[in-house]
């Protein structure tokens, strides 16, 4: 199957876990109306992001929230990645992307690898790391369509990452993320387009909402960016469902007019991965 819809839902993020969870999964049965086969929601996607709010909120997976997941993809007969929740287990926190395939099946889960520990002064300082674990493992997940690699926001900077993924085969990268009104302007759309390019691979990125009253702002601006690089798709700030059309046979056309996979110097340099 050479083409297929992808959806990324904006989800505005209120403090009521159960209420995130509804809006989720009402939105995911409309982005299946319309055609979608791919579904993604944002990062942390049924709690405010914050450290202070990651204990309150996390769960195991399976747990409340994912079951819901579970059954709604069932329903819709789609895949859907569950953009991130806080996620405990063993006494430990993650950043935890759960995906499902269309018969409810828990298909893949990702813990964000690369924690969002920053201080830009004067403009945002953050610590992921305060309450959080870091994952150690990547994740994928096959469909009819493709290959699809999975990060969450701060992964999207490390572009090993995404090469690693494109070893493995993957076409389609998706990153759940909540970048904030320091970070993206500057880079939110650059590190999509980069991604993509770098690696000839369809970049997605599923945000929440912005909320200007929310401890943390998130940028918005959800995107979907093709092999060459360019813009296919984009939400504004406010709740939206993102849709594009993800054509596997112009990807195809780009590597050919353009081998680098074959063009590589394996005998100068490489990027391995050390585990699974």
């Amino acid at each position: 199957m050479a083409a297929f819809r992808l959806a990324l839902i904006q989800l505005q993020i209120s403090s009521v876990k159960s209420d995130n969870v509804t809006r989720a999964c009402s939105f995911i049965r409309e982005a299946a109306t319309q055609g979608a086969k791919i579904v993604s929601l944002p990062e942390c996607f049924n709690s405010p992001y914050g450290t202070k709010y990651f204990p309150e909120y996390a769960e195991k997976i399976p747990g409340e929230s994912t079951q819901k997941l579970s059954e709604v993809a069932k329903e819709c007969n789609i895949y859907l990645i569950g953009g991130s929740i806080p996620e405990e287990d063993a006494g430990k926190l993650y950043n935890t992307c759960a995906v499902f395939g269309p018969d409810g099946t828990l298909l893949a889960k990702y813990r964000k690898i690369h924690l969002f520990d920053i201080d830009v002064p004067g403009k945002i300082t953050f610590q992921e790391s305060e309450t959080l674990s870091p994952g150690d493992s990547f994740s994928t997940f096959d469909t009819p369509y493709c290959r699809v690699g999975l990060g969450i926001c701060y992964d999207m900077r490390f572009a090993e990452l995404a090469q690693i993924y494109a070893q493995r085969g993957c076409q389609l990268l998706v990153y759940p993320g909540a970048f904030n009104l320091t970070t993206g302007p500057a880079h939110w759309e650059l590190l999509q387009r980069s991604r993509a390019v770098d690696n000839q691979v369809y970049v997605a990125t599923a945000s929440p909402a912005r909320d200007d009253e929310a401890s943390y702002v998130a940028w918005g601006h959800s995107t979907v960016v093709n092999p060459w690089g360019e813009v296919l798709a984009k939400a504004g700030t406010e709740e939206a469902i993102v849709y594009s059309d993800i054509d596997l046979k112009k990807l195809a056309e780009i590597r050919q007019q353009m081998p680098v996979f074959r063009q590589k110097r394996s005998d100068l340099y490489a990027v391995e991965m050390k585990k699974p």
